[in-house]
């Protein structure tokens, strides 16, 4: 009986540490949907204080206490700006000119940049079979979302940077979906420092609160008609995005990103592309090439390396030995 429970909370604990990555996949589908009926500040808005407000709902249901302190405000407002308003606005905005897969792409790059700052700044072991995890996971995502003729051309004549590269990269909006990756690795990464001062579960409700402001703001300004499109499907697909796909993904990704291994939990960042393209399918007949499948055949291996790479480590160290 004490297996049998031990193995339950195992699986739930496994389904939420991927349901996050699950959320994110799934909502980016719904978001590409309403996309033509509104624009972009708007919608990562809408998609931000309504989740915020439930996050802190939440919170004082389960007793979570609030900020307090002028240094747990400063470090909830750097995360809020870092990882509320640019990172929600630079991706709202890589949506309108950025196909879906190649976006996911981009942004789902940042588990790199998460492994270097967090050996940088916590001294997090990343280790030979991390790297290669790593390196498979990028090639992965690559192949999933990369135009094939990118991939022929590179595996025929190497990379080729020209002047034509640099304008297609910025006139296709995978420039906003790069930054997008690096404000979300730098948010991982603070996260740390916010729950030094604050409550993980408060914070995030604070943080998506407080960088939906800014956002809200330029709209205001820059953006017009707004609303006007949208239909009564839009409203449930940013519904969905806003209550799974940020107020339950956000609260439980920093949830454990505040006392997990950042490495091993940013590399699960590999799976939301493959939830994407999986949904992408069923709901927008998105198919799936063989260089694709490849792809999504390398990015679970890259999981598997990176969240096994001790236990890997220590069967390697015990085979040379013996």
């Amino acid at each position: 009986m004490q297996l049998q429970l031990r193995g339950s909370k195992s699986t739930v604990a496994s389904l939420l540490l991927i349901a996050p990555f699950f959320l994110w996949g799934t909502a980016m589908v719904a978001m590409k949907g309403v996309i033509p009926h509104t624009t972009p500040l708007f919608m990562a808005g809408v998609r931000l204080l309504p989740a915020g407000v439930l996050i802190l709902i939440i919170g004082a249901f389960m007793g979570r206490p609030q900020p307090k302190g002028w240094l747990a405000w400063l470090w909830i407002t750097i995360f809020a700006f870092v990882d509320g308003t640019l990172f929600q606005g630079f991706l709202a905005e890589g949506l309108v000119i950025t196909s879906a897969g190649l976006g996911s792409v981009m942004i789902d790059s940042q588990p790199l940049a998460v492994a270097l700052l967090s050996l940088w700044l916590f001294q997090e072991h990343i280790g030979l079979w991390g790297w290669l995890g790593l390196g498979l996971g990028v090639t992965g995502i690559s192949l999933i979302g990369l135009p094939e003729e990118w991939i022929f051309d590179l595996l025929d004549s190497g990379v080729k940077i020209t002047t034509d590269n640099w304008q297609q990269l910025f006139a296709s909006g995978e420039w906003l979906m790069l930054l997008a990756a690096l404000s979300m690795a730098v948010g991982t990464v603070l996260i740390r420092y916010v729950c030094r001062y604050a409550d993980p579960v408060t914070a995030t409700g604070w943080h998506i609160i407080l960088g939906s402001l800014p956002l809200w703001g330029i709209s205001a300004v820059v953006e017009s008609q707004q609303w006007q499109g949208l239909v009564i499907s839009d409203w449930l697909a940013l519904s969905y995005a806003t209550i799974f796909g940020s107020a339950i993904a956000y609260g439980l990704f920093f949830y454990f990103a505040s006392s997990g291994n950042l490495t091993s939990l940013s590399s699960l960042t590999f799976l939301t592309p493959v939830f994407a393209l999986i949904f992408g399918h069923l709901f927008l007949s998105e198919v799936l090439s063989p260089i694709q499948w490849v792809g999504v055949f390398l990015t679970l291996i890259s999981i598997y390396l990176i969240n096994q790479r001790e236990n890997l480590a220590d069967q390697n160290k015990k085979a040379t030995v013996s």
